[in-house]
Protein backbone atom coordinates (compact mmCIF):
# COMPACT_ATOMS: atom_id res chain seq x y z
CA UNK A 1 0.00 0.00 0.00
CA UNK A 2 1.26 3.40 -1.00
CA UNK A 3 1.98 6.32 1.18
CA UNK A 4 -0.46 8.42 -0.20
CA UNK A 5 -3.30 5.51 0.42
CA UNK A 6 -2.03 5.19 3.71
CA UNK A 7 -2.36 9.07 4.39
CA UNK A 8 -5.57 9.29 3.02
CA UNK A 9 -7.28 5.83 4.87
CA UNK A 10 -5.82 7.95 7.78
CA UNK A 11 -7.10 10.96 7.56
CA UNK A 12 -10.68 9.23 7.04
CA UNK A 13 -9.88 7.63 10.36
CA UNK A 14 -9.28 10.84 12.18
CA UNK A 15 -12.62 12.00 10.49
CA UNK A 16 -14.86 9.72 11.52
CA UNK A 17 -13.46 9.66 14.96
CA UNK A 18 -14.09 13.25 15.31
CA UNK A 19 -17.50 12.45 14.22
CA UNK A 20 -17.85 10.07 17.21
CA UNK A 21 -16.02 12.26 19.80
CA UNK A 22 -18.76 15.41 18.83
CA UNK A 23 -22.17 13.19 17.87
CA UNK A 24 -24.59 13.16 21.37
CA UNK A 25 -25.68 10.02 19.65
CA UNK A 26 -24.57 7.50 17.05
CA UNK A 27 -27.02 4.63 15.32
CA UNK A 28 -25.61 1.67 13.27
CA UNK A 29 -27.48 -0.05 11.39
CA UNK A 30 -27.19 -3.25 9.12
CA UNK A 31 -28.83 -1.70 5.74
CA UNK A 32 -28.37 -5.41 3.73
CA UNK A 33 -31.56 -6.95 2.18
CA UNK A 34 -33.02 -2.70 1.62
CA UNK A 35 -33.90 -1.61 -2.05
CA UNK A 36 -32.31 1.69 -3.19
CA UNK A 37 -35.55 3.60 -2.35
CA UNK A 38 -35.57 2.61 1.17
CA UNK A 39 -32.19 3.89 1.80
CA UNK A 40 -32.95 7.12 -0.20
CA UNK A 41 -35.83 7.77 1.70
CA UNK A 42 -34.49 6.66 5.24
CA UNK A 43 -31.46 9.20 4.47
CA UNK A 44 -34.10 11.77 3.31
CA UNK A 45 -35.82 11.17 6.59
CA UNK A 46 -32.49 11.41 8.77
CA UNK A 47 -31.44 14.16 6.75
CA UNK A 48 -34.17 16.37 7.77
CA UNK A 49 -33.56 15.84 11.19
CA UNK A 50 -30.31 17.04 10.97
CA UNK A 51 -29.05 13.62 11.29
CA UNK A 52 -25.77 12.33 8.83
CA UNK A 53 -25.80 8.78 7.84
CA UNK A 54 -22.66 7.24 6.12
CA UNK A 55 -21.92 3.80 5.20
CA UNK A 56 -18.13 3.56 6.43
CA UNK A 57 -15.51 0.33 6.05
CA UNK A 58 -15.38 -1.68 9.38
CA UNK A 59 -11.77 -1.61 9.62
CA UNK A 60 -12.16 2.27 9.45
CA UNK A 61 -15.05 2.22 11.69
CA UNK A 62 -13.28 0.33 14.55
CA UNK A 63 -9.89 1.80 14.22
CA UNK A 64 -11.87 4.86 14.74
CA UNK A 65 -14.00 3.66 17.34
CA UNK A 66 -10.77 2.65 19.47
CA UNK A 67 -9.25 6.16 18.81
CA UNK A 68 -12.15 7.68 20.40
CA UNK A 69 -12.01 5.25 23.56
CA UNK A 70 -15.15 3.42 22.49
CA UNK A 71 -14.66 0.11 23.46
CA UNK A 72 -17.21 -2.94 23.02
CA UNK A 73 -18.24 -1.82 19.44
CA UNK A 74 -15.75 -4.68 17.60
CA UNK A 75 -18.80 -6.50 16.75
CA UNK A 76 -21.42 -4.46 15.78
CA UNK A 77 -18.91 -3.68 13.26
CA UNK A 78 -19.46 -6.79 11.31
CA UNK A 79 -21.43 -6.76 7.76
CA UNK A 80 -22.80 -4.36 5.73
CA UNK A 81 -22.34 -1.22 7.67
CA UNK A 82 -24.31 1.99 8.07
CA UNK A 83 -23.97 5.00 10.63
CA UNK A 84 -26.40 7.72 11.85
CA UNK A 85 -25.00 10.72 13.65
CA UNK A 86 -26.67 13.36 15.47
CA UNK A 87 -24.57 16.38 16.82
CA UNK A 88 -27.20 18.06 18.69
CA UNK A 89 -30.78 15.80 19.02
CA UNK A 90 -29.45 12.32 20.97
CA UNK A 91 -33.21 10.77 20.06
CA UNK A 92 -33.53 11.65 16.26
CA UNK A 93 -31.37 9.06 14.88
CA UNK A 94 -32.61 6.13 17.11
CA UNK A 95 -36.74 7.45 16.85
CA UNK A 96 -36.23 7.63 12.43
CA UNK A 97 -34.49 4.70 12.35
CA UNK A 98 -36.98 2.61 14.31
CA UNK A 99 -40.27 3.62 12.93
CA UNK A 100 -38.64 2.72 9.38
CA UNK A 101 -37.39 0.01 10.49
CA UNK A 102 -41.13 -1.20 11.32
CA UNK A 103 -41.80 -0.80 7.65
CA UNK A 104 -38.98 -2.72 6.37
CA UNK A 105 -38.17 -5.58 8.57
CA UNK A 106 -34.92 -5.63 6.62
CA UNK A 107 -32.99 -2.71 8.43
CA UNK A 108 -31.24 -3.84 11.54
CA UNK A 109 -30.06 -2.02 14.49
CA UNK A 110 -26.96 -3.16 15.64
CA UNK A 111 -26.16 -0.80 18.73
CA UNK A 112 -24.79 2.18 19.01
CA UNK A 113 -23.37 5.15 20.80
CA UNK A 114 -25.66 7.61 23.42
CA UNK A 115 -23.43 10.87 24.58
CA UNK A 116 -19.78 8.88 24.32
CA UNK A 117 -21.40 5.82 26.11
CA UNK A 118 -21.15 2.54 24.04
CA UNK A 119 -25.21 1.41 24.06
CA UNK A 120 -26.42 -1.99 23.03
CA UNK A 121 -29.66 -2.51 20.21
CA UNK A 122 -31.72 -2.50 23.59
CA UNK A 123 -30.64 0.80 24.96
CA UNK A 124 -30.77 2.24 21.56
CA UNK A 125 -34.58 1.16 20.95
CA UNK A 126 -35.31 2.46 24.84
CA UNK A 127 -34.02 5.68 23.45
CA UNK A 128 -36.46 5.34 20.40
CA UNK A 129 -39.66 5.29 22.16
CA UNK A 130 -38.83 8.33 24.26
CA UNK A 131 -40.55 11.91 22.28
CA UNK A 132 -37.84 13.90 20.57
CA UNK A 133 -36.24 17.33 21.77
CA UNK A 134 -39.82 19.04 21.67
CA UNK A 135 -41.92 16.31 22.70
CA UNK A 136 -39.97 16.61 25.93
CA UNK A 137 -39.71 20.87 26.39
CA UNK A 138 -43.51 20.23 25.96
CA UNK A 139 -44.00 17.70 28.51
CA UNK A 140 -41.37 19.95 30.78
CA UNK A 141 -43.51 22.75 30.29
CA UNK A 142 -47.00 21.48 30.69
CA UNK A 143 -45.29 20.18 34.29
CA UNK A 144 -44.08 24.01 34.94
CA UNK A 145 -47.04 25.69 34.38
CA UNK A 146 -49.36 23.05 36.66
CA UNK A 147 -48.98 25.13 39.91
CA UNK A 148 -49.13 28.29 38.50
CA UNK A 149 -52.96 27.32 36.48
CA UNK A 150 -53.74 25.49 40.26
CA UNK A 151 -53.24 28.97 41.83
CA UNK A 152 -54.86 30.90 39.38
CA UNK A 153 -58.34 28.60 39.96
CA UNK A 154 -58.04 28.81 43.56
CA UNK A 155 -58.18 32.81 43.28
CA UNK A 156 -60.80 32.72 40.65
CA UNK A 157 -62.83 30.33 42.96
CA UNK A 158 -61.59 32.41 46.12
CA UNK A 159 -62.89 35.85 44.20
CA UNK A 160 -65.83 34.04 42.80
CA UNK A 161 -67.04 33.13 46.46
CA UNK A 162 -66.56 36.94 47.82
CA UNK A 163 -68.97 37.93 45.11
CA UNK A 164 -71.31 35.49 46.19
CA UNK A 165 -71.25 36.18 49.67
CA UNK A 166 -71.71 40.13 48.47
Amino acid sequence: MSEAAIAKKSAIVDEVTTKFEAAASVVVVDYRGLTVEEVTELRKQLREAGVEMKVIKNSILSRAAQKAGLDGLDEVFTGPTAVAFSNEDVVAPAKIIDGFAANAKALEIKGGIIEGKVSSVEEINALAKLPNREGLLSMLLSVLQAPVRNVAYAVKAVAEKEEDAA
